[in-house]
């Protein structure tokens, strides 16, 4: 199984015209990219031809070239003592004002501004200048965010009333399963183990590790409506693949993130509700039900228990609550 899973990974991510489409970088809707002079915008053009033939992912490479795109266009209109271009010394003082603009200019947070630094280290290590020696901002550690238990309900309530009985079954699997996007598309029907009422998730996480989760009586009913439909669709029995698209074939993760993400805008949720989101609301459940955290960190796949660890911090609703317990006069 271990085999089959790592080979399906690979390949099968075939999905419909709306689920599956060619990866091409996208615009945000109403921000047109940055207008670069010529002198910049051959040094962008060099970059992206080397991002090119990285081992990055697609998404990586859009990020990275935004982000470029961003700091050249700064550089433009920068007062600097040196080339950053060329300069060891210029690179690294154009780096930190950088940082300083992003932060109290644009009032970015800590972790857009160290993506940005991220990026631009990225671009300065292809022209053979080397990272920039300018340190990270300090990003408050706080717990993974998860739904609150109204946000829960409302997405819930969304999956029962979705029409599809795979997009039901599918949207469960994070939330009562704790699974990453991957590993439920890598899923295949003799993963899942049913009884009349019990069954068990067999799962390939990272690492090729295998971990075993029970289901959910909520969505142990969802994936018994799930397959009882499966067996109708084209392709059914050309392959082993849990969840198929709409021509029979693997559903890929695009498809996957667009059913969940569409379920979760019914639901009236913040656009950035994904699946990760959902493993973070089971994980969080758990740990703060007091589930121990070994248990929780075997449910997850996670390799170090420092890693679960985590769902025990405040979230920002902690601290909002805090600040309730304050004496008001009226």
């Amino acid at each position: 199984m271990a085999t089959e899973n790592a080979q399906k990974r690979g390949g099968g991510e075939a999905g419909s015209a709306s689920e599956n489409t060619t990866a091409v970088p996208r615009r945000r809707r109403g921000r047109a990219p940055l207008e670069l002079a010529e002198q910049f915008g051959a040094v962008l053009d060099d970059y992206i031809h080397a991002l090119a033939t990285a081992p990055l992912a697609a998404q990586t490479r859009r990020t990275y070239t935004s982000k470029v795109r961003q700091y050249l266009a700064w550089l433009a209109g920068a007062d600097l003592n040196e080339d950053p271009l060329t300069s060891a010394d210029g690179r690294d003082w154009a780096v930190r004002d950088y940082r300083t603009h992003l932060q109290t200019v644009l009032k970015r947070s800590p972790a857009t501004v160290n993506n940005a630094l991220a990026a631009v280290n990225d671009f300065y290590i292809r022209r053979g200048l080397g990272p920039a020696a300018a340190a990270r901002v300090d990003v408050a550690v706080a717990a993974p965010r998860a739904l609150d238990k109204r946000a829960q309900l409302r997405y819930l309530r969304a999956v029962q009333t979705c029409p599809s009985p795979r997009d039901q079954a599918l949207a469960l699997v994070p939330f009562y399963a704790g699974a990453r996007i991957s590993e439920i598309v890598a899923l295949d029907i003799d993963d899942v183990a049913r009884s009349a009422r019990k069954g068990v998730l067999r799962i390939l996480g990272k690492g090729e590790r295998v971990r075993e989760v029970p289901i959910h009586p909520q969505l142990h009913a969802v994936l018994n409506g799930w397959l009882a439909e499966r067996a109708d669709w084209p392709g059914a029995t050309d392959t082993p693949a849990l969840f198929l698209n709409q021509r029979g074939e693997r559903l890929s993760v695009r498809g996957a993130h667009a059913i969940i993400t569409g379920i979760a805008a019914a639901a009236g949720l913040d656009d950035d509700t994904t699946v990760h989101i959902l493993r973070h609301t089971f994980a969080t459940t758990l740990v703060r039900g007091g589930t121990d955290l070994v248990i929780v960190a075997e449910l997850l796949g996670h390799a170090r228990l420092e890693t679960t660890r985590g769902y025990t911090r405040p979230s920002a609703e902690d601290r909002t609550r805090a600040l309730d317990l304050l004496l008001v006069d009226k």
